[in-house]
């Protein structure tokens, strides 16, 4: 348990009987009021959004929550299955994998991590950079190299992106998780 001008970004508490991730705080002082903290903060489970004022010294209950290095298994619709060193099953909602579901494939060998809230598995973390194959991608316009030049392009998965001019179809390319966005090409 912590008071709330003890929270950061990052922290996942209790509030309305329901898990929130905090977004962002602000700590606020004024003359002749309580100390009070403004957060914004976001559902674990239903990805909902909300702002609360609480007063600085309030106590707020924290969570801790399992992660458990899995592996994707098999899509059970509308279930994703992953599972663990153990062979543990695990099955998650299209829904809670988030930008995630545009990097899974069938074959995939990537560690990912599954967070679990009350034993229940509510989202999944790739790692942060993954390969995949491009499946199409439009030829590159021939005297077009002014500036950053892309073009769409389709990956395995059915995902598209924009990747610079010289990828061509069959190559493979890293992809940065975070930011969606297209690092290098492997070889």
């Amino acid at each position: 348990m912590k008071t709330a001008q003890e929270l950061r970004a990052g922290n996942v508490i209790s509030f309305n009987n329901e898990p929130m991730i905090v977004l962002k705080t602000e700590f606020n002082k004024s003359g002749r009021n309580a100390a009070v903290v403004k957060m914004k903060l976001k559902g674990l489970l239903n990805n909902s959004g909300t702002e609360t004022v609480l007063k600085a010294d309030e106590k707020v209950d924290t969570i801790i929550l399992d992660r458990k290095e899995c592996t994707y298994s098999y899509f059970a619709d509308p279930m994703y299955v992953f599972m663990d060193e153990e062979y543990n099953q695990y099955d998650v909602e299209k829904e809670n994998l988030g930008d995630a579901v545009m990097y899974i494939v069938d074959g995939m060998e990537d560690k990912c991590e599954v967070t679990f809230y009350n034993e229940k598995a509510i989202s999944v973390e790739l790692p942060t950079i993954v390969v995949r194959k491009v499946e199409y991608a439009e030829p590159a316009a021939r005297g077009d190299t002014s500036g950053k030049v892309t073009k769409p392009a389709r990956l395995n998965t059915g995902y598209e992106m924009h990747v610079p001019a010289f990828v061509e179809i069959g190559d493979s390319i890293e992809i940065d998780t975070r930011t969606n966005e297209f690092r290098k090409r492997v070889l």
